[in-house]
């Protein structure tokens, strides 16, 4: 199975299965002499780790690292970067009963169609538990940022849309997004939100999301034209978090909803400063950061492991139905905020190092 790595001058490579011993990665271009422990990633891996909250899987993983290589008295040595997590909470025997059926909605089919293995503890290689180590690279990449960048830099994301419910972006507020489970911006909007979630988890069912990613203290000019776009490797990097169906850059799909007037950008310089009175680009103007928030939103489809019963066929071509039993979230859509603030993260560095590389020689 090829295509496991990501990046290009900074690059990492994930390795696991969900039901493996462990999971991890290797980060490889990492500057040396950056200040690092595991304590730092730790804190990103928190954000993510499940059974948190009544509103994700209850499975139990504290998901804690341990750099192996690449870190020596608490700095970067230039070397790879090697680390793992190990899977603690595993319960393969609830897939027992579906090991030969291909779960709808999920990669099942498409894996087995193409690999001739069935790896059915909790989806292996394709189940999200990989995502994990796509964080701890991300807490790499963000430590190495805000060194390079300092603390004008910063990387928040939150869901925007739960299911059927909306917010108010307006009421955008960084510090609610940290205090609550489910990563609301929108403190008006958070019980609602959890009445919805839990009555879609009480049927069985689930619900996708919307979630949105911003990053701040951008300098100009990360990008290239053409085949190394900054929005085109973000958009790259969302769609391939696991149940990701689409990505938007700044105004996105609702941009062909307006005209050319509400669309543009403008202009201005005021106290020798210059200035744009919107941001409808997302922060990125033909592939190249302006210097704005960049703001990238995906969003993530229903969970397709459901306690309703749905049609499908078996290994072997023969009609069946399934009922995935198990530990699964009402909504995946919760714990791919700091997937996605991850992914910003390590993207923004790629292109921070390659402009450095091109235009600072």
């Amino acid at each position: 199975m090829s295509f496991n790595t990501f990046g290009k001058l900074f690059r990492f490579t994930t390795w696991g299965e969900s039901h493996g011993p462990a999971i991890g990665c290797i980060v490889d271009g990492c500057p040396p002499n950056i200040p690092i422990k595991e304590a730092d990633i730790q804190i990103e891996m928190n954000k993510r780790r499940p059974g948190q909250s009544k509103f994700t899987t209850q499975r139990k993983e504290d998901d804690k690292v341990n750099i192996l290589s690449g870190v020596f008295e608490g700095k970067t040595t230039g070397a790879p970067i090697s680390m793992i997590i190990y899977n603690k909470d595993m319960r393969s025997r609830d897939y027992e009963t579906i090991k030969n059926k291909f779960r709808p909605g999920h990669a099942d089919y498409t894996y087995f169609k193409k690999y001739g293995i069935r790896d059915y503890r909790g989806g292996g290689r394709q189940s999200a538990r990989e995502t994990a180590a796509r964080v701890a690279a991300g807490a790499v990449a963000k430590k190495i940022l805000e060194n390079k960048l300092g603390k004008k830099y910063k990387v928040v994301g939150a869901v925007t849309q739960l299911g059927i419910l909306g917010c108010d972006k307006n009421k955008w507020n960084d510090k609610f997004i940290l205090k609550n489970s489910l990563f609301c911006p929108d403190k008006s909007v958070l019980k609602l939100w959890e009445k919805y979630l839990l009555s879609i988890r009480k049927s069985g069912s689930s619900c996708g999301a919307i979630i949105e990613v911003r990053a701040r203290g951008i300098p100009i000019g990360l990008g290239a034209p053409i085949y190394s776009k900054l929005d085109m490797d973000l958009a790259a990097a969302m769609m391939s978090i696991n149940a990701v169906k689409g990505v938007n850059i700044g105004s996105g799909m609702n941009s062909s909803t307006l005209t050319g007037e509400e669309n543009s950008d403008e202009i201005f310089q005021k106290k020798g400063k210059i200035k744009f009175k919107s941001n409808n680009a997302g922060g990125i103007l033909g592939g190249i950061s302006t210097g704005q928030e960049i703001v990238v939103s995906f969003a993530v489809k229903p969970t397709s492991s459901i306690l309703t019963s749905r049609k499908t066929i078996d290994r072997f071509g023969k009609n069946t139905s399934i009922s995935v039993k198990g530990r699964h979230d009402p909504c995946v859509g919760i714990r791919a905020v700091p997937i996605g603030e991850a992914m910003m993260h390590c993207v923004i560095l790629d292109h921070y190092m390659m402009n450095n590389g091109q235009c600072k020689i």
